[in-house]
This record gives C-alpha cells, sequence and structure tokens, in this order.
C-alpha cells in the first residue's frame, strides 16, 4: 500500500501545485516509485506544471466512466508519474466527483508513494481528496489571509482523521510585513517543514509556457 499525501491550502495563489510538483518530482529522483495527482477537476493546472498536457484520456474521464484509471497515468519528469486532470470543460461537466475516492484506493496498489495536488479550500472536491489521503502538508504565504484559512484546513483535515504533517511557508520575500515561521508554527499548532522564497523564474517560466501553448490550450478547454 501506498503512502498517501494531500498538499493543500486553504487559499488559492499559494504556489501549492508547484510544491506538489516539485516533491513528487524530487522524491521520483530519489528512486522512489511516486504517483502525483491532480484533484482540483475544475480548475486544473498540474499538467501545464509538469509538461503532459494534452494528452488523450484525463481524471476526469475516468471519473466519467469513459476510461480507467491506468490510461490516464503518464510518466513526467524523472519519471514520476501523473494522472492530470485535464482542462475540458466538457469532460470535467461529466465528472463524478464521488468518484474520486474508488480511484484513490486504486492508485494505493501502484505506488509507494502518491502525492495529491488538491483543490484550494474546504469545498466538497477538496473533502473528499484530504479524506482520502492518509497525510496531509500545507501550503501558505506568511500573510494572516493565508494563515486563517490554513486554520479551517486543519480542523477539517482532523475530523477526517487526516495526519497533519506540518506547514510549508511559500513565496515568501523577507519583508517586514510578513509572519515569521515561528509564528505561523505557533498560530497552526503543526511545525513548519520548509520555507521556500519567492522566484521570479517560476512565474516567466509558467508565462512562457502558456504563451507558447496558449492556442492549443484553448481548444482543450472547450
Amino acid at each position: 500500500m501506498a503512502i498517501s499525501i494531500a498538499i493543500a491550502s486553504g487559499k488559492g495563489g499559494t504556489g501549492k501545485t508547484t510544491i506538489a510538483a516539485n516533491l513528487a518530482v524530487a522524491l521520483a529522483k530519489f528512486r522512489k516509485d511516486v504517483i502525483v495527482l491532480d484533484a482540483d477537476i475544475a480548475m486544473a493546472n498540474l499538467e501545464l506544471v509538469l509538461g503532459v498536457e494534452g494528452k488523450g484520456k484525463t481524471l476526469n474521464d475516468v471519473l466519467a466512466g469513459r476510461a480507467s484509471i491506468e490510461e490516464a497515468i503518464y510518466e513526467g519528469p524523472a519519471g514520476v508519474k501523473v494522472v492530470p486532470a485535464g482542462i475540458s470543460l466538457d469532460a470535467f461537466r461529466k465528472a463524478r466527483p464521488e468518484k474520486l475516492e474508488e480511484v484513490l484506493r486504486k492508485l494505493h496498489e501502484m505506488a509507494e508513494i502518491i502525492i495529491i495536488d488538491c483543490p484550494a479550500g474546504i469545498g466538497k472536491e477538496a473533502l473528499t481528496a484530504i479524506s482520502a489521503a492518509e497525510h496531509l502538508i500545507l501550503v501558505v504565504n506568511p500573510e494572516i489571509s493565508s494563515i486563517s484559512d490554513a486554520l479551517k484546513v486543519i480542523a477539517i483535515a482532523r475530523k477526517l482523521d487526516t495526519n497533519v504533517l506540518g506547514a510549508i511557508i511559500n513565496r515568501t520575500m523577507k519583508e517586514d510585513s510578513e509572519l515569521s515561521s515561528k509564528a505561523i508554527a505557533t498560530i497552526l499548532e503543526v511545525p513548519v517543514l520548509g520555507v521556500v522564497p519567492e522566484d521570479p523564474n517560476v512565474r516567466k517560466c509558467a508565462a512562457c509556457n502558456i504563451i507558447y501553448k496558449s492556442d492549443s490550450i484553448k481548444d482543450r478547454v472547450r
């Protein structure tokens, strides 16, 4: 059985997908058998980050009963296995989110570690993904709104018996207005697992990717 880790955040824009992708690739480089799954079926972006966009079958097709989970697994950087959610609105409309837990159970037999890129917040899809995972890592920014929303995710995770491993503080800029790591750990009552500085190259890379592939992306969204 695989170890499953949900990567979650209370609000959007924290850099959760980038953290999930990089963690999965890093573990694969350590020769771990890793599957990273985009559980954000409404606002999927993982496939763009990992360069596996435009695939024939996606998680949304699996949730719609139009494909098996085996058909929706693709090889990404460093050999990590990627399950993209797909960006097609048509596929999203036909997907049945309640089948996500069943899909995750099947994936447990296919890898050592499963990284789940959860939707932000505490909506139905996010709760399904969090409840299906053994562990959870929060991605927060060093600002009060992000920390406040993260508290709600922690409370929900504990009610769902998902073990909260800790928080990653992402996109820090070392400004005086930012909350310190110590303050964040105190407020959230979970350990800080790491601190990642803001890197403008991440935004530049994403922008170049979108511009270069904009026409094909627009075609697939429809």
